[in-house]
């Protein structure tokens, strides 16, 4: 059986020279989409994340303005001490981005929500995303810590044409909300 591996990818420079996860702003969007409310645990167990962005790749066309095919998921954490995502339920979105400017209600069974305009911790996982584990443990367990600030609750994961999932090539763009 061959080694897995996981990296986390420090965005190119010109030149191709690496530098660390980087910090950005970025202005409230909204997405529209699927909402659950649920642990890792029962993520996995009841493949609630893959039944989501299934139903949103079968329902695209209900999504009025969306801004592209690119879909996010969104994670809301409660704002409890020791909070473990593995036995602790929080929100999980799944949905595409959607102009501001649009101000359709959300098709059946979907939500709008406006993800608020903010700093972030953004890097990219490469790899599996059964081992995407390993890259929010490096950013929330080490990096954050190190910047002297601290996560204020949500994140989100960007997956564009990149996104495979199964693949050993698969990227994630992975933004931690910080203050």
């Amino acid at each position: 059986m061959g080694k897995s591996f996981v990296m986390v990818v420090f965005h190119p420079i010109v030149g191709g020279i690496s530098m660390e996860p980087l910090i950005i702003n970025l202005d409230a969007f909204n997405v529209v989409g699927v909402s659950f409310i649920a642990n890792l645990q029962e993520i996995e167990e009841g493949k609630l994340g893959k039944k989501a962005f299934e139903s949103m790749k079968e329902r695209v066309d209900e999504v009025v303005g969306r801004s592209s095919d690119s879909i996010y998921l969104i994670q809301i954490y409660p704002m409890k001490p020791n909070f473990n995502p593995h036995v602790d339920r929080f929100t999980q979105i799944i949905g595409y981005a959607v102009s501001a400017s649009v101000v359709s209600e959300a098709p059946l069974d979907m939500i709008r929500h406006t993800v608020p305009a903010n700093r972030y911790v953004r890097s990219t996982h490469i790899g599996l995303e059964s081992e995407l584990g390993r890259t929010y443990e490096f950013l929330y367990g080490k990096y954050i810590g190190q910047l002297g600030t601290h996560p204020i609750g949500y994140d989100f994961e960007l997956w564009d044409s990149r996104y495979k999932p199964e693949s050993s090539d698969n990227e994630i763009d992975v933004h931690i909300a910080i203050a």
